[in-house]
């Protein structure tokens, strides 16, 4: 390799390093999928079709796109709303507001969803009260959306933060000095400029709210038909040694994760033409 001129030495390596990416994303990645398709689809189309179709696979879809429904939306408004306090102005506590936006990504979900049974369950710090209210948390479909929340809402803020410190605010200062109001300056100046970054986050959001298993799967209480999401569906299939029904569970968040990489790759490279 010492007498190869530095130009195919540099190839050689670019090529050695690219094999070494394709074959690590290989085992981790493609064969994992494939091996889920394949079992999915192992006793054929009409099985997969009963096994996602039954009540209780239904009832998992139907609680996690619910779930998704409640936490994206609000996810974008807290994001927006702290990546525009975080970029466009100093002020005191803005570190420590930096550091609450990183906070899920600090602690793992298990332990959120802990936090969450000390604080509302049954014999929690305002256990009582709740009971006394009848009003459920934990085991039920609030306890769900505030664990989902909790795990998922760095993602909008996180991809905004940046790119609003990036843009800076002379443009709207620009707008405001003009008469434009406060609402008319977000909708016609800062939103066109956030757009790709804020559907990119709302993309990897909406992801994580659909796949998240760690922090549900403590505060949900496992209730068939009731507080089991998708994936927590997809591991009492698999305990049950419902194989086949677990598969084709397990299908349908595949899909979703092809589908996730397909936009995420969208707006990567509308974003980039959009910036050249």
């Amino acid at each position: 390799m010492n007498n190869l001129p530095s130009k195919d030495v540099g190839a050689l390596e670019n090529l050695l390093l690219s094999g070494a990416a394709l074959s690590i994303i290989g085992l981790l990645i493609v064969l994992p999928l494939g091996v889920v398709l394949k079992e999915a689809f192992a006793g054929g189309l009409k099985l997969w079709l009963e096994s996602v179709g039954d009540p209780d696979a239904r009832s998992a879809i139907k609680l996690t796109l619910a779930v998704t429904a409640v936490v994206v939306p609000l996810n974008v408004v807290f994001g927006v709303a702290a990546a525009w306090a975080l970029s466009k102005f100093r002020f005191k506590g803005r570190s420590l507001l930096l550091s609450l936006v990183d906070l899920p990504f600090a602690v793992s979900p298990v332990i959120a969803g802990l936090i969450f049974i000390l604080l509302f369950g049954r014999h929690g710090w305002m256990g009582t009260w709740l009971t006394d209210h009848h009003i459920r948390i934990v085991f039920a479909v609030p306890g769900i959306i505030l664990a989902t929340l909790f795990v998922t809402f760095p993602f909008v803020a996180r991809e905004l933060i940046p790119l609003m410190t990036e843009q800076g605010s002379e443009e709207e200062q620009a707008a405001l000095s003009l008469g434009a109001t406060g609402w008319q300056t977000f909708l016609k100046v800062t939103l066109p400029n956030i757009k790709w970054g804020l559907l990119y986050g709302i993309i990897l959001c909406n992801a994580r709210a659909m796949g998240e298993f760690g922090a549900v799967s403590v505060v949900s209480g496992h209730i068939r038909g009731e507080t089991n999401t998708l994936p927590l569906q997809v591991e009492v299939l698999y305990n049950e040694y419902s194989f086949t029904a677990s598969f084709a569970c397990a299908s349908l968040l595949a899909g979703l994760a092809i589908v996730t990489l397909i936009l995420k790759t969208f707006v990567e490279l509308k974003s980039g033409r959009d910036a050249a």
